[in-house]
């Protein structure tokens, strides 16, 4: 009577081969394996406060871009009983300048939100970074519309025939080249961008067994 036959173990069985094993806590390398990041709910509400900061700095562009823009003149005059309003310098250069206002400053609120940013959260991610280009576009809306609100009255035949026949009067805030409302979003994506690939933290490698590698650390390949 023979004795049975035992199957040997598969050549990559893990139980055969503890090389592959996960570190116990507190032996070398455990905390690489521990380290398992803030998790999707933690990085969603980061963005969330992100896009709500970052938006909420529209307010304080809206008020430099309304503060600092040059004003358009305009000038009123009754013909045949109606009022006309036309450009009191028709080669002026003061609208070219209402949104070159606007673009220079969204540029410099972009920086400086996009450092914040990444300052404030440097492991970075997806949910971050759409949550900062969000929230720049949305303050770049608010800075606009806050811009134009506090501006003169968009109503320039009122203002006309309210100040008078030949009296020069500013022209609403407007902002004529609307790819400026971009500047924000995009200089603040590069900056976070450029600063996440230069300073952001590394991915550890992967730690491999010490020692020489054995047929009996790796196993030997099947027959």
């Amino acid at each position: 009577m023979t004795a049975p036959l035992t199957p040997p173990p598969p050549p990559h069985d893990d139980s055969a081969h503890p090389a592959w094993q996960v570190p116990p806590a507190g032996a070398p390398g455990a905390g690489r394996y521990e380290e398992d990041g803030p998790g999707m709910k933690t990085e969603l509400r980061e963005a969330a406060v992100i896009t709500v900061a970052v938006a909420l700095g529209g307010v304080l562009l809206g008020l430099l871009w309304w503060w600092l823009a040059p004003h358009v003149p305009l000038v009123g005059d009754e013909v045949d009983k109606s009022w006309v309003v036309y450009l009191k310098d028709s080669e002026g250069e003061q609208a070219i300048g209402v949104d070159g206002t606007f673009t220079l400053l969204a540029l410099g609120f972009g920086l400086v939100s996009g450092l914040a940013a990444f300052l404030w959260r440097r492991r970075g991610g997806v949910p971050a970074v759409v949550g900062l280009g969000a929230g720049a576009l949305l303050a770049s809306l608010l800075a606009w519309r806050l811009g134009v609100w506090l501006g003169p009255t968009s109503d320039v035949i009122a203002h006309a025939q309210q100040v008078g026949k030949g009296v020069t009067f500013p022209a609403p805030l407007k902002l004529g080249a609307k790819g400026a409302l971009l500047a924000w979003p995009l200089a603040a994506l590069v900056v976070h961008l450029a600063l996440t690939a230069a300073f952001g933290p590394r991915d550890p490698e992967p730690p491999y067994p010490q020692g020489p590698m054995t047929e009996d650390a790796y196993g030997a390949p099947p027959a």
